[in-house]
């Protein structure tokens, strides 16, 4: 049997006395190893330190950072997770072949890293690849269990783009570079805690706003999200929509806009997106006619 490829996982947290344990245990007890857990625990008051400190004598390979508390602010992830980058470097730890992206409430699968891993060896365009938690298809790589190829990363970036819309502005990156990613329904795992309990779903709309996406695409995902409760609620349906059609982006600030280049590109594939289900429609609309004898006329 042919050897896996390698990788390190990244976890940030504040206040996760409930789950952190678990998420960081689900990792290392994966069939396939990281090379080590870097967790970044962002100015906990809780005992989440208590928790983080007992486990890194336990678990070896396990590093903290370890951030003052200057109260909760979902715009520190992408800072937290350069913080982590840094710490690599600065300490000679092994290069891998790939990065995963964990949260601090999720619990993988113990064959969630060899299932996601095997696919990207294999599939060399692939460079963000996640599993799913839900029973629903998903195209796009969730943020939390997302794996990372280390060169195209360490070639195209480096560090995560500090500015909202990281994790979404460098899928479309990636594809206008002629790359891609995918997600593998069969790779799972779990969250403890509600989907945006946190953060409330609070970026959605602006982060929509600055990549420019095409006001067709958000008014349907609105319509989406509104009808079916799902992935942000109802309430967070009506505050993405009301953001992306109100907010106010800045300059040179963590909201700015993103290049004209990258929101035509992200335009035309939604356009191209509205077509398909537009045409998707049609047939179905033309197969669920009542049937009925071609007339002469008609031949």
């Amino acid at each position: 049997m042919l050897s896996l490829g390698t990788y390190y996982s990244i976890i940030t947290c504040r206040n996760s006395e409930n789950d952190i344990e678990n998420s960081i245990v689900s990792i290392y007890d994966q069939s396939i190893k990281p090379e080590y857990i870097i967790v970044i625990d962002d100015g906990s008051k809780d005992s989440t330190p208590t928790i983080l400190n007992r486990l890194k004598q336990e678990i070896p390979v396990l590093h903290i950072i370890t951030n003052p508390d200057l109260g909760y602010d979902i715009t520190r992830v992408p800072f937290n997770y350069n913080k982590a980058l840094r710490y690599i470097n600065e300490n000679n730890l092994v290069d891998t072949d790939y990065h995963m992206i964990a949260s601090d409430d999720c619990i993988y699968e113990k064959d969630y890293a060899s299932k996601v891993i095997s696919y990207m060896d294999n599939n060399q365009d692939k460079v963000f690849v996640s599993g799913n938690y839900e029973r629903s298809k998903y195209n796009v790589p969730r943020g939390s269990g997302r794996f990372v190829r280390s060169s195209y990363f360490k070639r195209h970036h480096k560090f995560y783009p500090e500015r909202m819309g990281y994790e979404t502005v460098i899928l479309y990156e990636s594809e206008m570079k002629g790359y891609n990613y995918a997600v593998l329904d069969y790779a799972k795992y779990t969250h403890n805690r509600a989907l945006g309990s946190n953060h409330g779903f609070s970026e959605t709309g602006p982060m929509m706003k600055i990549l420019g996406y095409h006001p067709l695409f958000a008014f349907n995902r609105f319509l989406v999200y509104f009808i079916s409760g799902k992935p942000i609620g109802r309430k967070g349906a009506i505050r993405m929509l009301y953001d992306f059609v109100f907010y106010k982006p800045h300059r040179n600030t963590f909201d700015m806009i993103y290049s004209k280049e990258l929101r035509d590109h992200i335009r035309k594939k939604q356009l191209k997106r509205l077509r398909n289900v537009q045409n998707k429609i049609r047939t179905l609309s033309r197969n669920s006619l009542p049937y009925r004898e071609t007339t002469l006329m008609e031949k």
